[in-house]
């Protein structure tokens, strides 16, 4: 990275490097976060006036503590650590400014419909032309390239789930509606494949001097996580169905009541084994051995309502204990929010912390994972306001005085 960086102190394995950050909502921009909170210099750019208006404010609201816009909790929790500037890219002037920083960044990821920035004229040529190292990642629904019906189309998370092919199993058989994985799953999936890639990106240009373009398309990387259930189709004609939290193969996987709240239980093998003898049946059985394959068969239906009626006599306390902690058989609880923040092995290792927030004030939240060793990562601030980093950023990084941010006030640029 060129310059000084603007992190007040280092930290974190990415310490070092600028990554300039233009995308929206969640996928992109997340990315971007997560990298600021490993120590890289992020750079995120959002329209002036509006900004992000999307996601600032989404969901949950706390209370701005010098009396603006109340922030979104989703908004506190993943923008930390970011520098917030402003920028409308539809103006000559404000795509001299953000080459400006693109020459010298060394990553730019950004998500918009594909022909956006190059109809502004930053398209990859052009951005190459002031900085031929750079790796340039692009978010999208569908990806830069492809049918034309499909490429300009809007595909937020949930749209894309269904699309590839995840939202069509999950959830419980017809005539139950197919299910979207929650909270935006899809989208937390591509924010990490774009940041791996874009390291991974890095890592070449940095050898050879020579950037390159990554296409991440949203529904590609919900795709992506199918396993086998393409190569079925292909070789075999099997289509999977939706087969609720059960397995097709074997039992007991699935989720179950226990007199104050479910559980998860997921046994196989010498697990199944140690399971049956948990609740008071004899493995070696015929009856219970083939129970453990033959899921619809009389006696594979029996074992499943002894299960369940062992496990709806007991607390998901008990149940945990005596399955997990004694058995050994792989059984957790299924937690809620409230839950969580109680749970001993959460605060044993202090997932979560609290730091100061730029708007509003000291808030508690999800901590920095995952753990380094050696170069941890860090909250060294919270969220902040549209704009707040203008001064500093086009000061510090492009050398522009007052007066010239005064100008690019007034004309809106900024």
């Amino acid at each position: 990275m060129a310059g000084k960086t603007l992190v007040p102190q280092s930290f974190g394995p990415l310490q070092g490097l600028r990554i300039i950050s233009s995308g929206m909502y969640i996928a992109q921009p997340f990315a971007a976060a997560l990298a600021a909170e490993m120590g890289a210099e992020v750079i995120h750019v959002e329209p002036p006036g509006t900004g992000d208006a999307g996601w600032r404010g989404f969901g949950n609201k706390l209370p701005s503590r010098d009396g603006g816009p109340a922030p979104g909790t989703t908004w506190i929790q993943e923008r930390r650590n970011m520098f917030c500037v402003t920028l409308d890219l539809s103006k000559p002037r404000a795509r001299e400014l953000f080459l400006g920083l693109v020459a010298i960044a060394e990553i730019w990821m950004e998500s918009s419909k594909p022909g956006t920035f190059t109809n502004w004229g930053l398209g990859d040529e052009a951005v190459w032309a002031v900085n031929p190292k750079l790796v340039i990642t692009h978010v999208s629904g569908y990806g830069q390239q492809g049918h034309p019906d499909y490429v300009g189309r809007v595909a937020l998370d949930s749209i894309s789930q269904g699309f590839a092919g995840t939202m069509y199993l999950t959830g419980f058989p017809d005539p139950l509606p197919p299910t979207r994985a929650a909270p935006w799953i899809g989208d937390y999936l591509t924010a990490y494949s774009a940041l791996w890639s874009s390291l991974a990106g890095l890592i070449h240009a940095r050898a050879t001097g020579k950037g390159q373009s990554i296409d991440v398309a949203l529904f590609e990387m919900i795709h992506r996580t199918l396993g086998g259930a393409m190569i079925d189709y292909f070789h075999d004609g099997i289509v999977h169905e939706r087969f609720g939290n059960r397995s097709r193969q074997f039992q007991p996987i699935d989720t179950y009541r226990a007199s104050d709240g479910w559980v998860m239980i997921a046994a196989v093998a010498g697990m199944y084994d140690r399971l049956c003898r948990a609740i008071g049946l004899d493995p070696t059985e015929e009856r219970w051995k083939s129970a453990h394959t033959n899921l619809d068969s009389p006696e594979g239906l029996e074992f499943d309502r002894l299960l369940r009626q062992w496990i709806s006599e007991r607390t998901v306390s008990e149940v945990v204990e005596l399955l997990s902690n004694q058995a050994k058989v792989p059984c957790g609880p299924i937690l809620s929010s409230k839950e969580i923040a109680a749970d001993p092995h959460y605060q044993a290792r202090g997932v979560h912390v609290e730091w100061d927030d730029e708007q509003a004030g000291r808030v508690k939240g999800i901590g920095v994972v995952p753990r380094f060793s050696q170069t941890p990562g860090r909250i060294w601030r919270g969220s902040v306001k549209l704009g707040h980093d203008n001064a500093l950023v086009y000061r510090e990084l492009l050398g522009l005085s007052d007066a010239d941010l005064d100008e690019l006030r007034q004309q809106r640029i900024i």
